[in-house]
């Protein structure tokens, strides 16, 4: 039987090859769609989630309520809390303090003439027994047990010791900023696996890293990351009731509380609002997976149509069965058959099309996916396509298979389940579904746009930012009086922190005439000499930080926002209070952002600090001669450094990359959305020639009686483009409010304007006209003596 079923759907697909290449070009590229997304799904999903006590690791996390009555949360959590939580709870199996490097400047790891750049980790006892980074060599339980241990990555451990077997024992000098120290190997480890968020090459013992910040102990303080491994069965929400009041009762403050998530989750669902997780990753992910499901039901409208347009012609093959005793299950598998047999094929493409373009998809994603054909990868694909067949071929199937054989003999299809609507209402969902993609993808694009050329306060093209490393610890302002003097250069400073990922911030600061009872958050900055010329940040009021001044330490600037928040009708000249120290105002700023735009530009101030540790040197060059003087800076940086390898980025490069996932999605999703049209314009197509044909002795009639081309052309076209009309208008809402709820998360955005909607729906409409002004010339011009040979 199987065989039988086999043999007739091979027999139809030869005997209708314009319907079989149609289906098979949209369901092949709708299935390769969904295994590119399937690809960028499985990988988002499988980060962090590597860890043999997935189920059981949480991370403790931290809420605080702002004096706006916002909640804020953070990550930072008390240097005392995980040996205090393994302590006095028993759900608490094991727990860990981490402290991962994250501003980018790295230390440098020296033996003997060896040095090397690397990027630290501190972290408690507990830690290889609770994550499953792999440990070559060394004891899990017992390399973070002494203060003066330290763990390398194989890599290191192959470029410091390249002619012995083991390091186990060897010391090494850790060096980074003004602090030096020895430590000795207790350990290698693997490097983390790429789907890990957290990567290092070096690891500290945690409470060594407490000795030498104090403040860390401190129950009001906010600084290492806490993990910690739950007894298997705790219920989180009943731990999270335990653990809430917990801070409040260790340090005395009442407007912050403790709660846990699941540490696999920190990738993907990272963002949130008011202290309730809103998304982050997830979204996109949901996205893709939404979007993929969607271009498979386009492709599968494409077949549904076709199969049922042209019933017609398999009426009376299915009515001679009917009349010989062929039942209804029969015919249901043949038709069934044939659906799958395409959607099969299909696969076959969709493999190859997705083997051939996956290093550009990888190039796209910033990923390194690859389509591996094991037992699980292979049964979810033949499960998409069983169902992508299932799906496309049911209606047809079942429409067919249920009309009366009398009927069929007759060529009377009569009008089941309202055949012709619902092939109108399925071309019209494949349209919008198009559209709306279609209206995504520019306003993603624009708002991406406007953030590039957005005019952020500050200069940031032809700067290049580099960490102060090395010897540059003692000798950082000669080093920058010689930058300076360089001739591609035209300013140059530092600071503390990164520019565009700043995340410091104050309710301490204290102003005669400030409302105790409203606490005022206020972001700073930690600059040097000359900081706000190589920026080319504007200047208002006052001065600059200069070295022509004295007791520069004791000035502080302000910006806008901050001035507006003291409420200071005369500023320069007062005096406000800042880590217990009193500061003058000498000068105001132009407001500028130092966060991405998705939040509002907050009350900030720039200092000096005395005992300031420039982790950033910031170098304006000049236009037009860039190549040379970053080999003058180059060679300059070597001189300082012993020789470091000179590692920068421009300052344009850096700010992208705060809308790098935006990029990606913007990318991906212009791609998918051509894919959805042209699947939908496939199905426009076969329709069109459908059409064209079964009214072709309709056509010769009209043009022996002396219709024109165009005329006919506006008959057959008409109908198509009226029903692409009405999906204009339905998507046009659905875009606008999916769109105005992404838009929101930007405190800065675009707006979103009638003319987005008109031009998006112009340019389908006309690729609409195109598709099926092909098929209608074609029946215009044709010869009518031919149409009407056989009457």
């Amino acid at each position: 039987m199987l065989k039988h079923i086999l043999l007739l759907a091979y027999r139809n697909i030869l005997h209708d090859r314009t319907s079989f290449f149609i289906n098979l070009i949209g369901i092949s590229t709708g299935l390769a769609s969904a295994i590119f997304i399937y690809l960028w799904v499985q990988d988002e999903l499988q980060i962090d989630r590597f860890h043999t006590y997935n189920d059981q690791l949480y991370q403790v996390m931290k809420n605080a309520q702002t004096p706006a009555g916002d909640i804020k949360t953070f990550e930072w959590t008390p240097g005392p809390l995980a040996e205090a939580l393994k302590a006095e709870f028993p759900e608490v199996l094991q727990s860990v303090g981490v402290v991962l490097e994250e501003s980018g400047v790295q230390g440098i790891v020296q033996v003997g003439e060896a040095r090397f750049k690397a990027k630290e980790q501190f972290a408690g006892e507990d830690f290889f027994t609770m994550f499953s980074y792999v440990l070559k060599e060394g004891n899990s339980e017992e390399v973070l047990k002494d203060e003066s241990s330290v763990l390398i990555s194989y890599q290191l451990a192959e470029k410091l010791f390249p002619d012995t077997e083991t390091c186990i024992g060897k010391t090494l000098e850790w060096e980074k900023g003004e602090a030096q120290s020895l430590h000795t190997i207790s350990g290698v480890f693997s490097p983390p696996p790429s789907n890990a968020t957290d990567q290092f090459d070096i690891i500290f013992n945690y409470n060594y890293y407490l000795r030498k910040n104090p403040a860390v102990n401190k129950w009001n303080y906010g600084g290492p990351s806490t993990y910690i491994l739950l007894a298997a069965g705790t219920d989180p929400k009943k731990f999270n009731q335990k653990l809430k009041t917990y801070l409040q009762e260790k340090s005395g403050e009442e407007y912050q509380h403790l709660f846990i998530r699941r540490y696999a989750d920190k990738y993907l669902y990272a963002h949130y609002e008011n202290g309730i997780p809103t998304g982050g990753r997830i979204v996109y992910v949901q996205l893709f997976s939404l979007i993929a499901l969607f271009i498979l039901i386009v492709a599968c409208i494409n077949y549904t149509n076709l199969a049922t347009a042209r019933a017609s012609r398999r009426m009376k093959e299915v009515g001679i069965k009917k009349t010989i005793g062929a039942n209804r299950g029969l015919l249901v598998g043949q038709y069934l058959g044939e659906s799958m047999l395409i959607s099969f094929f299909a696969l076959c493409v969709a493999i190859s099309l997705v083997e051939f373009s996956t290093p550009w998809f990888n190039q796209l994603t910033g990923k390194e996916l690859s389509l591996t054909l094991d037992r699980p990868t292979l049964t979810a694909l033949l499960s998409i396509s069983f169902i992508t067949g299932l799906l496309a071929g049911s209606y047809p199937a079942f429409y067919l298979s249920n009309f009366q054989p009398i009927s069929m003999l007759r060529g009377k299809l009569g009008n089941i389940l309202g055949e012709l609507w619902a092939r109108k209402g399925l071309v019209v969902f494949q349209f919008i579904v198009s559209l709306v993609l279609i209206v995504a993808v520019w306003l993603i694009y624009s708002q991406m746009n406007y953030v590039q050329s957005k005019n952020l306060g500050f200069s940031k093209d032809n700067v290049i930012a580099f960490k102060k490393e090395g010897e540059l610890k003692s000798s950082i302002q000669p080093f920058l009086r010689k930058l300076r003097s360089l001739p591609g250069v035209e300013n140059a400073s530092s600071m503390r922190g990164e520019l565009t990922h700043n995340v410091t911030r104050t309710f301490g600061l204290q102003w005669e005439g400030k409302n105790e009872e409203k606490r005022t958050s206020f972001k700073y900055l930690a600059v040097d000499f000359e900081f706000i010329e190589t920026m080319g940040i504007k200047l208002l009021a006052g001065r600059s930080f200069s070295e022509e001044f004295s007791s520069e330490t004791q000035k502080i600037i302000f910006n806008e926002s901050g001035i507006k928040a003291m409420g200071l009708e005369n500023p320069i000249g007062e005096i406000v209070r800042h880590g217990g120290k009193e500061k003058q105002i000498v000068g105001i700023v132009e407001d500028f952002h130092v966060e991405s735009l998705y939040k509002e530009i907050s009350p900030s101030f720039l200092y000096m600090s005395p005992k300031m540790d420039p982790q950033n040197i910031l170098v304006k060059i000049k236009a037009g001669r860039e190549q040379a003087t970053l080999q003058e800076i180059s060679n300059l940086y070597a001189e300082f450094t012993a020789g470091l390898p000179f590692d920068f980025v421009f300052l344009d490069d850096s700010y992208q990359k705060l809308y790098e996932s935006e990029q990606k999605v913007a990318t991906l999703s212009k791609y998918f959305a051509g894919f959805a049209l042209l699947i939908s314009s496939l199905g426009l197509f076969g329709l069109a020639a459908y059409s064209a044909e079964r009214r072709k002795k309709e056509i010769g009639i009209r043009k022996i009686l002396g219709a024109t081309v165009s005329s006919i052309i506006g008959l057959i076209s008409r109908e198509f483009l009226l029903l692409v009309g009405l999906a204009i208008l339905i998507a046009t809402p659905i875009s606008w409010y999916l769109m105005e709820q992404w838009l929101q998360s930007f405190a800065y955005r675009i707006p979103i304007s009638l003319g987005v909607f008109l031009l998006a729906g112009l340019g389908t409409g006309i690729f609409a006209l195109a598709t099926v002004s092909f098929q209608s010339i074609r029946a215009a011009t044709a010869n009518p003596i031919t149409s009407l040979r056989t009457e």
